[in-house]
């Protein structure tokens, strides 16, 4: 690869042969910096295809929540149900899993009902017919009160699984590469 930049050097006719010598030197020196640096890259590929730690994880999604449950090398996808069945051993996880739980339910009732009620008055107005909006009014009124209770459920389930995830999942400090100036910085987070 360097004899292919070092190769247009030999046609300068302006320039002096110590000049195309000292250039020489410095493609060498910017081919193996660029050699090393590519090197490092693909090793540090190798450290993020390590497989994650075992334990919960929740994706906080628009309507709740999506989980996933870690074990061994074996990834599934759980629901709020099977989570609690996982958090059976961790009293003080169980109990806060069960409230997020109910705030679950208790929303996701809520915001059939609300949309239900939203709905009648439109198709009937759609249908040619004489609609109640008092229903919509209080379907409206219902999805609003889901709200805060869909948010509880993310603020306890976080809770949950972070407290099942502190005393089911071992230490695993977390390193990171960063290039600095000339030199390499490696950063190690516990």
């Amino acid at each position: 690869m360097a004899s292919v930049f070092l190769g247009a050097f030999e046609n300068c006719h302006g320039l002096k042969p110590v000049a195309i010598d000292r250039l020489k030197r410095i493609m060498k020196k910017i081919c193996v910096c660029l050699s090393v640096a590519l090197l490092l890259c693909l090793l540090t590929l190798g450290c993020y295809a390590q497989s994650p730690p075992p334990g919960l994880v929740m994706y906080k999604t628009f309507g709740g929540a999506i989980f996933e449950y870690t074990k061994d090398t074996t990834t599934f996808t759980v629901s709020p149900k099977q989570v609690l069945q996982i958090m059976k051993d961790d009293a003080a996880a169980y109990q806060e899993f069960k409230k997020a739980r109910v705030n679950y339910s208790v929303a996701g009732t809520m915001g059939f009902i609300g949309g239900s009620l939203i709905i009648f008055p439109v198709v009937t107005a759609i249908a040619g017919g004489d609609p109640e909006w008092g229903f919509a009014a209080g379907g409206v009124a219902f999805l609003a009160a889901s709200i805060p209770l869909n948010k509880a459920f993310k603020r306890h389930a976080e809770g949950a699984i972070d407290t099942y995830n502190k005393n089911h999942t071992t230490f695993r400090p977390h390193t990171e590469y960063f290039f600095s100036g000339l030199g390499l910085k490696v950063l190690i987070k516990f």
